[in-house]
């Protein structure tokens, strides 16, 4: 398992769970909660902070706060040429 941080790029992943954490309410509100596809789509030039696709909608979340996310792999489909 790993995290939303270390995730690959434009890789669809299934939310897991949680890491403990006083964030952890606030990432729930945000729709990062357990069975939820996510897609980390692009990060910054230094890695920080991330652009998540979850939902459908764009998330910004910092490096810390992506690392509170634990994920499961869920395809191994990646977006190529926008398709």
């Amino acid at each position: 398992m790993i995290t939303l941080a270390f995730a690959e790029r434009k890789k669809l992943y299934k939310v897991e769970g949680l890491k403990d954490s006083a964030l952890t309410p606030k990432l729930i509100e945000m729709g990062l909660y357990p069975g939820q596809e996510v897609m980390c789509m692009f990060a910054a030039p230094f890695g920080d902070p991330l652009a998540v696709n979850v939902g459908g909608y764009l998330l910004s979340l910092r490096k810390e706060e992506a690392d509170l996310v634990l994920l499961q792999e869920e395809s191994v489909n990646e977006l190529k040429g926008g398709k």
